[in-house]
């Protein structure tokens, strides 16, 4: 299902369309392990049959060569999705918990039921993963899902409209293309649970909108994820994992290193080795490289074109309009009241920051808003140590950067501003699942003793075990 993006939508036409979700959700054919696994099974086969044009469709969108495609879109939702499969009996299974004595005999239980109909709102910078990766969990739990694409991937989102109704149940599972306008009138409607992906800004407008239906959301929100590097650093290995996770996707990902703060004494070897490995990996023309991305559209191009002034370039600094090419930038002497540093960059623009001590650091970061993701390169415990403790972020790394998004094992989300829950495996199904307190108790025998009248003697026992 899709609606026509020439036209602001009628609230009445998403009406019908969640009806006819809650029929099919009610009739309960989603809640069956059969169900689930054939339909996450359905979704993996769309990914491998249907990878060239998936892959095409982020190249014709962003730029991206096949092998990013497939590293950051493909290959992941693909092996989340199988990853989930295989373990989905498992989560399924009540679980049963310790009885307190009081109960006694009883048994207790709890039991993750789905939620029901789920709104999945994806962003444009990884339109494949950010799509699939949350559909795939919330197929897991047993939900009916309408997926919005954004519209500024136009290519992909064109690709999912499609592919999603010929591979998966189409009773349960809808796709709504369009823009704005559609986001919002979706939003209108009463959905059991919304997930967002994107910025901070409209993460606001859409928990306002589930606030009118208390519904609850998971936001994947963004913010300026910091990358500190102390004297102690590798700094070879330390600008090779700083590079590749600033100016993967042309900086377009919202767990880059939004800027770097070094110490004094290791700015200048940095800077050279960052520059170093900006040629090495994309060489001296990064714009005829064909692993380089590019910017979405005109609207975010001159955004990154306008603050890219804010600083000195030290590598970089090139850009051309009707390519939307932005070298890889690296800034030194940054104006720290720019929107450059208060606002989240998303683009191949990388300041360069020197800090006195690693006290600094964390002071410089604990006085913005938590970001998503913080990254720190040392050699020393003790200096891991103190940056980890004494900051709050999403996620963290230390020695490298984005890789705690890739272990399926650990939670993906935000803190504060840059986020509301997480996902990711299990962690994933349990958002989009309601947990169930459930307690079994047997009819004999009865015992009174927490029932009227009471006596003394009750008042004492009850005293004993509670």
């Amino acid at each position: 299902m899709s609606s026509a993006v020439s036209e602001i939508p009628a609230i009445s036409q998403y009406s019908g369309l969640l009806t006819d979700l809650r029929m099919a959700f009610s009739s309960g054919i989603t809640r069956p392990l059969e169900w689930r696994r054939d339909q996450l099974r359905r979704l993996e086969t769309l990914i491998q049959e249907n990878e060239k044009e998936l892959s095409d469709a982020l190249h014709k969108d962003l730029g991206k060569c096949t092998s990013e495609s497939w590293i950051t879109d493909l290959g992941l939702a693909l092996s989340s999705s199988r990853s989930m499969r295989k373990r989905l009996r498992e989560w399924m299974e009540p679980e049963r918990v310790p009885n307190p004595i009081a109960l006694a005999p009883a048994k207790s239980f709890i039991v993750r039921e789905p939620q029901g109909i789920v709104l999945i709102i994806s962003p444009w910078n990884y339109p494949i993963q950010l799509t699939f990766m949350p559909l795939a969990a919330a197929i897991a739990a047993g939900n009916c899902v309408v997926i919005k694409p954004s519209e500024i991937s136009a290519h992909c989102s064109q690709v999912i409209g499609k592919l999603i109704p010929r591979y998966l149940d189409s009773k349960c599972i809808a796709v709504v293309e369009g823009g704005a306008d559609e986001a919002s009138a979706l939003l209108e409607q009463r959905f059991d649970h919304i997930f967002y992906t994107g910025s901070t800004a409209v993460g606001r407008i859409v928990m306002q909108a589930a606030a009118r239906h208390l519904t609850p959301v998971t936001l994947e929100l963004g913010g300026k994820s910091p990358c500190i590097v102390d004297e102690s650093a590798d700094l070879k290995t330390a600008a090779r994992r700083i590079v590749f996770g600033k100016f993967l996707n042309a900086g377009q990902t919202c767990i880059a290193p939004d800027y770097v703060l070094v110490q004094q004494s290791a700015e200048q070897k940095l800077l050279s080795e960052l520059k170093n490995v900006i040629e090495e990996f994309y060489g001296p023309d990064p714009k005829s490289n064909p692993d380089y991305g590019r910017i979405v559209n005109d609207r975010h191009f001159q955004r990154l074109q306008a603050v890219i002034n804010s600083g000195h370039p030290t590598a970089g600094g090139e850009t051309d309009r009707e390519s939307r090419y932005i070298a890889p930038t690296i800034l030194r002497k940054v104006d720290l009241n720019s929107e450059l540093m208060t606002e989240e960059i998303f683009g191949p623009i990388l300041p360069v920051i020197p800090i006195p001590s690693i006290g600094a650091a964390v002071e410089f970061v604990n006085t913005r808003p938590k970001p998503l993701a913080l990254y720190l390169f040392s050699q020393s415990r003790k200096v891991q140590d103190q940056v980890v403790h004494n900051t709050s972020s999403g996620g963290a790394c230390v020695n490298t950067t984005l890789l705690h998004h890739a272990n399926e094992h650990l939670p993906f989300g935000g803190v504060g501003q840059s986020g509301i829950g997480n996902y990711h495996g299990r962690f994933g199904f349990e958002t989009f699942s309601h947990k169930r307190a459930v307690v079994r108790k047997p009819v004999h025998p009865e015992l009174p003793l927490a029932y009227p009248p009471y006596t003394k003697l009750k008042d004492f026992l009850l005293r004993w075990i509670l």
